[in-house]
C-alpha cells in the first residue's frame, strides 16, 4: 500500500532538487518556484473545492445523502495531486481535453450519486444506487488515468526527462 505521508515529501524534495540542480536541462524553466507554487495552490484549491462540493467532509454548504466510501478521501488526495502537477507543467497549448474529462470523471466518481442532480435526472435514484454507485470507484480511476495521460502528454511535448544519473543517485 502506498504511504502518501512518506511519498509526498520525498516527491516534493525530488522536484525541488531537480529544479535547482538541473535547471539548465529543463526548457522553459519548467520547475521554477512560480510553477511549483502554482501547482501547489491548484492542488490545494482542487482538494478544498472538490472535497467541499462532494461533501467528503461535513460542511454547511453541501449535505451528502450517502455515506462516503473508504476510498473517496484517498482518491480526492490523488486527484488534487494530479491537478497540481498538471498545473505546474501546463502551457497554453496543452492537453485540455484529457484533463477536463479526467477531472469530470474523477468528480463524478467521488461525488455523492444521489446528490448529483444531472445524474439523478438522467438515471433516476434507484438506477443510480443500483448501477452507478458500484462503478464509482472505476469511474474515479478512469478519471485519474486521464489526468495522468494529460500530464504525460504535457511532459512529452517538452521532451523532458530527469537525468538518469540523478535517478540512479549518482549526483
Amino acid at each position: 500500500m502506498l504511504d502518501t505521508a512518506m511519498t509526498l515529501p520525498k516527491l516534493l524534495s525530488m522536484l525541488n532538487e531537480v529544479a535547482t540542480m538541473h535547471k539548465k536541462h529543463l526548457p522553459h524553466d519548467l520547475l521554477s518556484n512560480f510553477r511549483l507554487s502554482t501547482g501547489f495552490l491548484v492542488g490545494l484549491l482542487t482538494f478544498i473545492a472538490t472535497g467541499t462540493i462532494t461533501a467528503v467532509w461535513a460542511n454547511p454548504l453541501f449535505t451528502r445523502m450517502t455515506a462516503i466510501g473508504w476510498w473517496e478521501l484517498p482518491a480526492l488526495v490523488i486527484v488534487a495531486l494530479l491537478a497540481g502537477i498538471f498545473a505546474a507543467i501546463r502551457t497554453p497549448a496543452c492537453s485540455t481535453k484529457e484533463v477536463s474529462l479526467g477531472g469530470l470523471a474523477s468528480f463524478l466518481g467521488i461525488a455523492c450519486p444521489t446528490c448529483n442532480k444531472i445524474l439523478m435526472l438522467i438515471f433516476g435514484g434507484e438506477a443510480l444506487l443500483r448501477w452507478f454507485d458500484p462503478v464509482r470507484p472505476a469511474v474515479t480511476v478512469i478519471g485519474m488515468g486521464l489526468l495522468v495521460v494529460a500530464i504525460w502528454s504535457e511532459w512529452q511535448k517538452r521532451h523532458l526527462s530527469v537525468p538518469t544519473a540523478y535517478l540512479a543517485g549518482d549526483m
